[in-house]
């Protein structure tokens, strides 16, 4: 049925109710009683009939009427229930759109951030490299998303020595190498010195990301307060180095040359290499001040002027 039909249809009802209702206040003793009530001259038994029975119509007329407005107030109630879960759907929908927007935003402003700090990467210029890579860390503290990717750039960046002279080295120095093998070692450039704090500063989050440094040339470098717990380090050049509060704890340092190193304070527990294996590290003339080498396997190492 039609809404309009509906409506019409009640209000028919309603009116030939309320006349009904009416006619039954004003002649229903009568039809009910009529064979004991009076037409005229009234008389208190009378009166008593008719006034008890039309309080009970009242009565019941009143309840009906009470029984409509509770109906009317529960489904304007349900409906209103209905509109408010609707409008909190349609919020709730809109709150989604909104996040998943805003995080679309965020990711092409991240990728955006990201691709400039690439292009700084690969510049000639060293001030400009160094820019990249504080840019990189800084995507990697704000999007876990990217984590990964930046520990694997920085990483590649670290192992990668400069064949086009754009990241040229600082010079030479003799340094503790000298004492052993009586060669200058070479400064490990500002840059890949940066790239390399950063990595070992990276942000904790659920899982610990592995850095893979293998076959790095890290020569002379001077390595303060750096994270490279469990790094795989397998033929890393660290000729000559300076490591001062540098945590290598379970790090991977087979075929790693360690001539001339000096560990200052550092944490060496736990140094394996695959298979429990270190043949082949060279660690001839450093020196361990301080350093922790709690269950650290050193099988096959060469340990001359250690």
């Amino acid at each position: 049925m039609k809404p309009q039909t509906r409506r019409l249809a009640l209000a028919v009802m309603g009116t030939a109710a309320a006349i009904g209702y009416v006619l039954l206040l004003w002649r229903g003793p009568w039809w009910i009683d009529g064979a004991h009530l009076r037409e005229k001259n009234l008389q208190p038994a009378d009166g008593v009939v008719i006034t008890g029975f039309r309080t009970m119509l009242v009565a019941v007329g009143a309840g009906a009427i009470t029984g409509l407005g509770l109906h009317y107030t529960h489904r304007n109630h349900r409906h209103a229930e209905k509109l408010y879960e609707h409008s909190q759907e349609q919020f709730a929908h809109l709150r989604e759109k909104d996040r998943e927007q805003a995080e679309l935003t965020r990711e092409g402003q991240v990728t955006e951030r990201y691709v400039e700090a690439i292009k700084l990467l690969g510049s000639g210029n060293l001030h400009e490299r160094l820019g990249g890579i504080y840019s990189l860390e800084r995507i990697m503290n704000d999007s876990e998303r990217d984590h990964r990717t930046v520990v694997e750039v920085l990483s590649a960046f670290v192992r990668t020595p400069a064949r086009d002279g754009s990241r040229p080295n600082g010079g030479t120095r003799r340094g503790a190498a000298e004492d052993s093998a009586q060669t200058p070692s070479t400064f490990l450039a500002p840059d890949a010195t940066a790239a390399l704090t950063v990595l070992g500063r990276q942000p904790v989050r659920q899982s610990h990301l592995v850095m893979d440094l293998r076959g790095a040339r890290l020569t002379g470098a001077t390595i303060h307060d750096v994270d490279l717990q469990d790094a795989n380090l397998q033929g890393v050049e660290l000729t000559g180095a300076r490591l001062e509060g540098v945590v290598l704890a379970g790090a991977h340092l087979a075929s790693a040359t360690l001539t001339g190193a000096t560990f200052w304070e550092g944490d060496l527990s736990d140094v394996i290499a695959p298979d429990a294996n270190f043949t082949a590290v060279n660690v001839v003339g450093t020196k361990f001040t301080n350093a922790v080498l709690t269950r650290a396997i050193l099988v096959g190492a060469d340990l001359t002027h250690v």
